[in-house]
């Protein structure tokens, strides 16, 4: 093997792992957050965790990915560590997917069939499609379809740019005493756990091998040692995520290292020592791509059957391994904004739609509760308004920050048009707690300086309050359902507020000239209008987000324009709706 040999292999290293890195994350967009919200939901069934972690692995085509997802359900609070056993081994058996998918370069044969199946026959056909799809394909699902196919052409080229550069190790004597070495079963099961923590994949790991396994040099006492290896440098993966996590995330890690070293220690004590009384002779025989991906597929399966049954005192020995700390942190409810959910930006999204959707509801219950100290003032009421400002805010500093270091990762179309639109939705909602806070001070004056109203200023006042009181739920449900007949109804009754504002002002003016009210007052009801009318405007901006959010910016100005000078939405039949049920 010469100086450009090596080149090569390296190359085709590179293209392997970019291959495999461009198809998982293709296909963590392609599955969005569905996988990781049934994850999440997921009861305490043995049976249906085990086939949940292994569907999910197998789809995002990586276990580290899975379980560094349950670290961060447990250190959330989502999830307990009861409930990840069965699913760290279903992944552990879903990763064994990839091997199956790389063992087809190993495919010899003559026939038509057999040649069809090869990866240099069928790799550049997907290749095509891939491109095609990836720069003609409008809608998101079709591009990750095609990234795909383009990152599996990649892998799939790079598993035989290597194979090709080893081609001519089988008559070394060097590479062959290299190969010995890993034939002891420590020394393999250590070289294939470096190689996977070096790595940080077992899929890549076991794939690398499977690429050595077709210079027809490795025999099964080598392959096996080398894959039990990468088996437990897979677990590195979620201790490196778990380190700045609680106790309970820790524990999860503690699990997944547990599960792997159990297992190794298990099965390949009992092949090992079944070995030295029956002298299998399978262990000199040379393997190829698909015994080994048998190999690692059987392995997993007799480590799961064997340690299935023991959940429970896996649990109980991760509990010991990681003692519980004196000083028990509350979960938070930010926690669900875990940076471990950054590696599955779908999730991510969903859980900051989740806490949106919260911050709406408290902004909607104290602009609700300030209103009602319009009419009986509660010093207590006022002052768990301004508590209740202080957690939007906190909201707003929490969910914005995440927001923009999950923008900065790789996202969807989708995914990105709704952090746009969560960015845009939260500041909104933060000025909306705000202005609760303002008319809070308008009841707090009015109560202190004993304000009275008139009769005819305090029924227009309780219009627009009714009018502010519908459009605010009617932008929170329509934010939380996701729905854009209810948003449409949003920007009329928005117009309808501000013509009330414009009335009540004119209004007020004519009892000014009549001595039926004073400047001071005056200025309190102006206050307390504007006040209203700046509810409307931002209620306004979060329906325009939603209805908005298919194309690829949120221009509201240019939307709002159309809606009133076209009448987009049925604006004007809504209006007029609106208008008769509002008018003073």
């Amino acid at each position: 093997m010469d100086f450009f040999s090596v080149l090569t292999l390296f190359g085709g290293l590179a293209l392997f792992l970019y291959g495999m890195d461009i198809m998982g994350e293709s296909l963590k967009k392609l599955s969005g957050s569905k996988l990781e919200v049934i994850l999440e939901k997921l009861t305490s069934n043995k049976l249906k965790g085990f086939l949940l972690g292994a569907a999910v692995t197998a789809v995002i085509q990586s276990s580290g990915a899975t379980t560094v997802m349950l670290v961060g359900f447990v250190n959330s609070g989502i999830m307990k560590l009861s409930q990840t056993i069965s699913i760290i081994m279903g992944a552990n058996l879903g990763t064994t997917v990839t091997a199956w998918i790389l063992s087809l370069s190993g495919i010899n044969g003559e026939s038509f069939f057999l040649k069809l199946l090869r990866p240099s026959s069928f790799t550049p056909v997907l290749a095509m499609i891939g491109i095609i799809l990836s720069f003609t394909a409008k809608r998101d699902k079709q591009k990750d379809i095609g990234s795909i196919l383009l990152g599996f052409s990649v892998l799939m080229f790079g598993m035989e740019t290597m194979s090709s550069s080893m081609s001519g190790l089988k008559d070394s004597p060097v590479f062959a005493k290299l190969l010995m070495m890993f034939s002891n079963p420590v020394m393999g099961v250590l070289a294939g756990f470096v190689l996977t923590a070096v790595i940080q994949s077992s899929s890549a790991s076991v794939g690398v091998l499977q690429a050595i396994s077709i210079t027809g040099a490795v025999s099964f006492k080598v392959a096996l040692p080398l894959v039990l290896g990468a088996n437990i440098g897979a677990a590195l993966t979620p201790v490196l995520s778990a380190i700045n996590g609680n106790t309970n995330a820790k524990r999860v890690a503690a699990a997944c290292v547990y599960i792997k070293i159990v297992s190794v220690v298990i099965v390949a004590g009992a092949f090992y020592l079944a070995n030295a009384i029956f002298g299998f002779s399978i262990m000199s025989k040379t393997v190829g791509a698909v015994y080994i991906a048998v190999i690692h597929t059987v392995f997993n399966i007799l480590a799961t059957l064997v340690l299935m049954p023991f959940s429970d005192k896996i649990e109980k020995t991760a509990k010991a391994l990681v003692k519980e700390k004196r000083e028990k942190r509350k979960i938070d409810v930010f926690d669900t904004l875990d940076e471990r959910f950054l590696l599955t930006p779908g999730y991510a999204v969903e859980k900051c739609n989740e806490l949106v959707g919260k911050m709406a509801d408290i902004s909607r219950t104290t602009l609700f509760a300030s209103l009602d100290l319009l009419r009986n003032y509660d010093k207590n009421v006022a002052e768990q308004i301004e508590e209740e400002e202080t957690t939007v805010d906190m909201y707003e500093d929490k969910i914005s920050t995440y927001l923009v270091h999950l923008a900065l990762g790789k996202l969807s179309e989708k995914d990105s048009k709704t952090v746009t639109q969560l960015l845009h939705v939260v500041g909104d909602l933060e000025r909306i707690s705000d202005h609760a806070v303002n008319i809070k001070n308008v009841a707090r004056e009015v109560f202190e300086k004993g304000i009275e109203f008139s009769k005819d200023a305090e029924r227009e006042i309780g219009v627009m309050q009714g009018a502010v009181l519908e459009i605010l739920d009617v932008s929170v449900e329509a934010f939380k359902e996701g729905d854009r007949e209810l948003a449409k109804r949003v920007e009329p009754l928005e117009q309808t507020i501000d013509d009330l504002k414009k009335a009540i002002k004119d209004n007020h003016i004519g009892r000014l000239r009549d001595g039926l009210c004073t400047i001071e007052f005056g200025f309190v009801l102006s206050d307390l209008i504007t006040n209203f009318e700046r509810v409307a405007d931002h209620c306004s901006n979060i329906a325009v987000s939603i209805l908005e959010l298919k194309h690829n910016a949120l221009d509201t100005h240019e939307y709002l324009n159309q809606v009133k000078n076209e009448g987009r939405n049925g604006f004007f039949e809504l209006y007029k709706e609106y208008s008769d049920k509002y008018a003073i």
